[in-house]
């Protein structure tokens, strides 16, 4: 089965086709922004144009509107090319990264919004310790449970904690999708935002 994996949740935009976990050709620019006018020509530039049985997509947490660009991309292939079209979790992919040769604990550590980071703890598995959160620097701190962090923030995370912590300069990368579980893997596509709105209603 072949497999379009689109990643638009950070300051990098990738796409990958894979045939089965073998990698057939990848895309990945650091773009900071434009992801909406980037996106749909890194995938026509894949082999067939990126056609696929199946498409994974990130759900965050990460860049709300970067996320919502990859959702869109995928599920309008998907109608288009009646793939299925599974989701996720953005950290997971980071901490998945990090697992080679061996399985480690590890902390990662993204950019949010706000001055905030997302933090999240990832045992030697493939499942999450806890719920992904968005914490001040120092409140990220004294949520990290492991020496090893990896992200975006982790080097800053890295420098508040102290004590010999790895700091492992990481973004999400679609050309690594093949290293999640598949029960990382989600037919729910809401995404991922790891805060709550920023905008209440009156009397809220």
């Amino acid at each position: 089965m072949r497999t379009l994996a689109i990643e638009t949740a950070s300051e990098a935009c990738s796409v990958a086709l894979f045939d089965g976990t073998r990698l057939l050709a990848s895309d990945h620019r650091v773009l900071g922004r434009g992801h909406a006018e980037r996106l749909i020509p890194m995938i026509e530039g894949l082999p067939e144009k990126g056609r696929a049985e199946r498409i994974v997509v990130s759900l965050g947490p990460g860049s709300f509107t970067g996320v919502r660009i990859g959702i869109a991309a995928a599920r309008a292939l998907g109608i288009a090319w009646d793939a299925e079209v599974l989701g996720y979790p953005t950290l997971a992919l980071v901490a998945a990264r990090t697992w080679q040769p061996d399985p480690r604990p590890v902390t990662v550590c993204m950019n949010g919004g706000h001055g905030e980071w997302f933090v999240q703890n990832f045992a030697d598995s493939s499942q999450a310790e806890d719920e992904v959160r968005s914490l001040a620097p120092r409140d990220a701190a004294a949520a990290c449970l492991h020496n090893v962090i990896a992200g975006n923030r982790a080097r800053e995370l890295a420098e508040l904690i102290g004590d010999g912590a790895m700091a492992l300069d990481l973004l999400p990368d679609a050309s690594k999708t093949y290293l999640l579980h598949e029960t990382r893997l989600t037919s729910n596509l809401a995404p991922i935002y790891g805060r709550g709105p920023d905008a209440k209603l009156p009397g809220q």
